[in-house]
């Protein structure tokens, strides 16, 4: 973890927040004592939950989702977009 002070923070902010995203923690300073703290963000996690869409969705039996497509739906997917 580094201390800088509010001055050197300005200056040379560009630098702290490329280190903070490298990982390192910097506390900023005023006063000579800590008042702000520069820290990376946490990747934000998806969480999955089943059954969400139960009632919801409902899908075809996967017999008629394995059907071929019909020529002209066909015909459509190579027309190209607007």
């Amino acid at each position: 973890m580094r201390t800088v002070n509010v001055h050197e923070a300005k200056t040379h902010f560009s630098r702290l927040i490329d280190a903070a995203h490298a990982g390192e923690t910097i506390v900023v300073a005023k006063g000579g004592r800590p008042w702000a703290r520069l820290v990376p963000l946490e990747a934000a996690v998806a969480v999955r939950q089943p059954g969400v869409l139960t009632g919801v969705l409902r899908l075809p039996p996967p017999e008629v989702l394995l059907e071929p497509l019909p020529e002209e739906e066909l015909a459509e997917l190579d027309r190209p977009l607007p």
